[in-house]
């Protein structure tokens, strides 16, 4: 049975949250049998929860069948183990359609991203969020990123017209903006920090009320992305200010090279330390052969994980 939205939202108030890759073959199809045994090799490292089908899991490339197919795969692996959450998103009618599907197949909750591509009013943001929170019963946590960039104010009316919203994801890094929600919102939301690479803003975030963040950085040095978190969590800033240092900073200068990075070089960190996922679908690249050398001595610096 999935968690209703209260349990989720106490869930979703502490620890570390992570993405998995989506796993594909060679020929850029779904790999059902890989993506399960991704999911039980991270399930016992610690996180709070796993999202399937968010932004690192390539849910903008995923067709509706396999869409079904991931999410159905991800809740069977997870079942007892770790909560999961799945990607929706999309123009409203096809954000409610994956979200029911989601819910169908026993995913514990939701996280709505962006609607893409066409710019949108306030009135329209919040008829969009509460229109795929009325289509099902479990929690919706919503993705403020790219097109969709909810107000204060905006996130107030959602909140006392949709109970199963139960947390905001920020994407965009507004400082003013994350202040005054929290100030005027407080504990209705959990709170996730969701800009790419969290680990390098996890301090600032948590400053302002917003200790909970996502790593994606979990799929292939997973001990590295719990001792981050441990540290930030304990105030540890002599520790956190180490792995930013000796990876996290050198990470960037590599995922920062082109554009879409920040799934491709998830995915070469995850073959790199022999659970491939395959290749990134198109439009996204994956890294040359020289950044991929470069990743790999980073990771090896980690020691085992």
């Amino acid at each position: 049975m999935s968690l209703s939205p209260q349990e989720l939202k106490k869930v979703m108030s502490s620890g570390l949250l992570s993405f998995p890759i989506t796993d594909f073959d060679a020929q850029g199809n779904f790999n059902a049998q890989s993506y399960a045994g991704r999911l039980e090799w991270l399930a016992p490292y610690g996180a709070s929860a796993l999202f399937a089908a968010g932004g690192t899991g390539e849910f903008f490339s995923l067709t509706a069948p396999e869409y079904s197919q991931v999410i159905k795969v991800a809740v069977e692996s997870c079942r007892g183990k770790v909560p999961l959450l799945a990607g929706t998103g999309g123009p409203t009618r096809q954000a409610i359609a994956l979200a029911q599907e989601a819910e169908r197949l026993g995913a514990d909750g939701l996280l709505l991203l962006p609607h893409y591509l066409t710019e949108a009013s306030q009135d329209g943001l919040i008829e969009h969020v509460a229109a795929v929170c009325a289509s099902v019963k479990i929690g919706v946590i919503v993705y403020n990123r790219a097109n969709c960039r909810l107000s204060a104010n905006s996130l107030a009316i959602l909140a006392e017209r949709c109970p199963n919203l139960i947390g905001f994801k920020d994407g965009i890094g507004d400082i003013e903006l994350m202040v005054q929600i929290y100030r005027k919102l407080g504990d209705r939301f959990s709170y996730l920090g969701g800009l790419p690479t969290a680990e390098v803003y996890a301090g600032a975030y948590k400053a302002l009320g917003t200790p909970v963040y996502s790593s994606a950085v979990f799929n292939f040095v997973p001990k590295l992305a719990m001792d981050f978190y441990h540290a930030t969590a304990a105030g540890n800033t002599a520790e956190t200010d180490r792995m930013l240092d000796e990876f996290f900073l050198p990470y960037l200068e590599i995922r920062n090279r082109k554009a879409g990075y920040a799934v491709s070089i998830v995915k070469a960190g995850a073959r790199l330390v022999g659970h491939s996922g395959g290749p990134v679908r198109a439009p996204l690249t994956d890294l040359t052969a020289e950044e991929d050398a470069m990743l790999l001595a980073l990771i090896k610096k980690q020691g085992a994980q």
